[in-house]
């Protein structure tokens, strides 16, 4: 487990940017099995969460079509949290950071951690926006 004075910045930076905090396997559960779209950001402590992953999401809310809900859970501080989120990414691997766009409860979208990596901010909102306009009303 990460140190809280070390992540609630780099959490904050999400929540502030209207991303909901998900703590427990079970608001994991209930955000994924709403209706409509739903985001779920896995953050990390890592340099490219920092510098590309965190910073196109938030870019990503400028497209003019969004999910219905946006989450995240931190991995190394929201273990069972992230364990729940995790299950509903199968088939892929473990990954952090990592994005993942659901529709009704379904996998639809997905960026690991080397779609990130290497990968600069702008990228990844372009990535991000362009399964906004496929999924998202």
């Amino acid at each position: 487990m990460y140190p809280q004075e070390l992540t609630a910045p780099m959490e904050a930076q999400l929540v502030q940017a209207g991303v909901t905090a998900l703590k427990s396997p079970a608001d994991v559960e209930s955000f994924i099995a709403k209706e409509g779209t739903a985001l779920v950001v896995v953050n990390s402590v890592c340099g490219c969460a920092a510098g590309t992953a965190r910073p196109g999401v938030i870019a990503s809310l400028q497209n003019s079509k969004l999910p219905t809900s946006l989450g995240t859970v931190f991995a190394g501080v929201d273990g069972p949290a992230v364990q729940k989120a995790r299950e509903f990414m199968i088939p892929f691997p473990p990954s952090s950071p990592a994005v993942a766009l659901f529709k009704d409860g379904q996998l639809v979208h997905m960026l690991e951690r080397h779609h990130i990596e290497g990968h600069s901010a702008e990228a990844i909102a372009a990535n991000l926006s362009g399964a906004y306009d496929e999924y998202c009303k």
